[in-house]
C-alpha cells in the first residue's frame, strides 16, 4: 500500500490532479501494482479525504495530546516521538496532528513502522495541498544513516 501512496505523491502534485478512481486503478494496475495493494491504498486515501475536509488549517492554541493506551501500542514509541518532534518544530499543528494519528490508526499491525508514519505525514501534507519545508522533507525522505554530517 505504501508503495502506491509514494507513487501517487511523486506523480500527482495534489489529490485533485489524480484521475478518477476507475482510471487510476487501471493505471496503477498497468504499472504493476497488485489489485489488493491498490484497493487498500485507495480506501485509505478515501479516509484521508474525509479527514482533510475537516481540517481548516487553524493553528489554534497550544494543545497537549495525551495518547490512549491503544494509540501508544499501535503507533509505537518511535512514531509518537516523531509526531512530537514535528509538533515541537512547528510544522504539525494540532488539527494536522490529529489527521496523522487518525490515518496511522487506520493501518493494521502493531507497532506502526516509523518509515510508514513518515509516508502518512507526507500524504497528509499532500492531501491539504501543502508542501513541507526542505528540512522536514529531509526528515521524511532521507534515512538517518544516509545523512551527511558536516
Amino acid at each position: 500500500m505504501f508503495d502506491v501512496l509514494v507513487y501517487l505523491y511523486e506523480t500527482y502534485w495534489r489529490p485533485d490532479a489524480c484521475p478518477d478512481q476507475a482510471q487510476l486503478r487501471r493505471k496503477l494496475s498497468a504499472i504493476g501494482f497488485e489489485t489488493d495493494e491498490i484497493q487498500e491504498a485507495l480506501s485509505w486515501l478515501d479516509g484521508l479525504a474525509v479527514a482533510a475536509q475537516s481540517y481548516h488549517g487553524e493553528q489554534g492554541a497550544e494543545s497537549l495530546r495525551v495518547y490512549s493506551p491503544l494509540e501508544t501500542e499501535h503507533l509505537g514509541e518511535d512514531s509518537v516521538g516523531f509526531i512530537s518532534f514535528l509538533e515541537s518544530a512547528g510544522v504539525l499543528p494540532p488539527p494536522m496532528r490529529e489527521t496523522v494519528i487518525d490515518r496511522a490508526m487506520a493501518i493494521p499491525g502493531n507497532p506502526l513502522d516509523l518509515e510508514d508514519l513518515k509516508i502518512i505525514v507526507l500524504m497528509v501534507f499532500w492531501s491539504l495541498g501543502e508542501e513541507p519545508d526542505a528540512l522536514i522533507l529531509d526528515e521524511l525522505f532521507v534515512a538517518p544513516e544516509d545523512r551527511l554530517i558536516h
